[in-house]
């Protein structure tokens, strides 16, 4: 009797141990997949949090608003374009039980988010800022960028600098860690290349006033004025350039300083001045054809770089996270880190495993008048640069 008793005991303690571990099992699956998403509304680069907001919500859409058979929410945060609100508004996301992160718009915000996602195992996918050291061979674990980094950009500027034969450079960039990193490196290489930097002037973040810098370059004998600039710095300064007609008689270009809402912003000085363009909705592919016909019908405006950029970040995270068929956080990691994107908006990306940086077309544009019904000012592709002409290979 007494071992009958034990067994039977035995039998009770194994059975509420498998219902409370089914209990946890549920529990760990949440009714929503939540992401927090950490962009710039306001500051120097507000004009690219909105966009991007967009094009995550038409990412979401597409899919029925659902992963892992889950509804998804997005609880959105505005980092002001600074390191400091960046990390307050990641942490209380993550506080908030959130399943990723995205963002942010400025680089320096983003490596602060890096380092908080590191810290709290928390998936981390980026989608604009484009510092190198974002994506480094033994970086983060948790980070990914599908997008452009300012390496390859840069490479595509010189490769402009050389192919246009410019030989007098003045350089004008925002005074931000990432963009004068930029800017070296593009220094150094152009005069290995022959061509003689006259100038350069580092403005600050938000500066209202290139008078004085426009005024110099005007004085100068730069046949090429390299900007290392993005953001409302990029709308003012080609603007006020613009007002002495600059680039009639010099080439005005830059890594990243030119797209439709640049354009846009700037009115007819805009035309012209040639850039590197991280996302094109003159892509010729049934995924991008999809992607801008859907933007066009939520939205009723073309979709810009920021916007296409997210749309084909999260997509493919979401894609990769749905054929896990896991809410192991890990498991996404790992599975993102040697995905391939063949329906990707901007033609094909593949994830290196070594750095978490997507592989992919480095586009080149120039700003020409737009035919109804794109906008007024558009960017036309103008050359387009394989991987393996923009990237180098992962160094340990």
């Amino acid at each position: 009797m007494q071992q009958y008793m034990k067994g039977r005991r035995a039998l009770v303690a194994g059975l509420a141990a498998g219902l409370l571990a089914a209990g946890w099992a549920h529990a760990a699956e949440p009714a929503t997949f939540k992401i927090g998403g950490v962009v710039s509304l306001s500051g120097t680069y507000g004009i690219f949090g909105e966009d991007m907001r967009k094009g995550v919500e038409v990412a979401i859409a597409q899919r029925g608003g659902k992963v892992l058979g889950k509804p998804i929410e997005v609880l959105w945060e505005d980092d002001e374009t600074k390191p400091q609100p960046a990390v307050q508004k990641v942490t209380r996301l993550i506080s908030d039980d959130v399943q990723m992160i995205f963002g942010a718009v400025s680089s320096a915000s983003t490596i602060a988010i890096m380092n908080i996602a590191r810290q709290r195992k928390v998936p981390h996918l980026v989608t604009m800022s484009a510092d190198d050291k974002i994506t480094v061979p033994g970086g983060s674990r948790y980070t990914f960028r599908t997008s452009n980094t300012l390496g390859m950009e840069q490479r595509m500027a010189l490769a402009f600098t050389k192919d246009k034969k410019l030989k007098r450079i003045y350089g004008v960039t925002a005074d931000y860690q990432a963009t004068r990193d930029s800017w070296e490196w593009y220094r150094k290489e152009a005069e290995k290349a022959g061509v003689e930097i006259v100038g350069a002037d580092f403005a600050p973040l938000g500066n209202r006033d290139y008078s004085s810098i426009v005024d110099k370059i005007a004085r100068s004998n730069a046949d090429g004025v390299a900007l290392f600039m993005t953001g409302s710095d990029a709308v003012t300064m080609v603007k006020q350039a613009g007002q002495v007609n600059l680039g009639a008689s010099r080439a005005i270009f830059g890594p990243v300083i030119a797209d439709e809402t640049m354009a846009a912003g700037v009115g007819p000085a805009s035309i012209g001045v040639q850039s590197g363009v991280r996302y094109h909705f003159s892509v010729d592919s049934p995924a991008n054809r999809a992607f801008v016909e859907a933007y066009r019908k939520k939205y009723n405006e073309f979709p810009s770089s920021a916007a296409g950029e997210a749309y084909d970040g999260m997509r493919w995270w979401l894609d990769v996270v749905d054929k896990t068929g896991s809410w192991d956080k890990e498991k996404w990691v790992t599975a993102f880190e040697s995905s391939v994107n063949d329906q990707s908006v901007e033609g094909r990306k593949s994830m290196r495993a070594c750095d978490h940086q997507a592989m992919q077309d480095g586009l080149w544009g120039v700003v020409a008048k737009g035919a109804p019904p794109q906008p007024a000012y558009v960017m036309q592709i103008a050359k387009v640069f394989p991987p393996t002409e923009v990237f180098e290979g992962c160094q340990p």
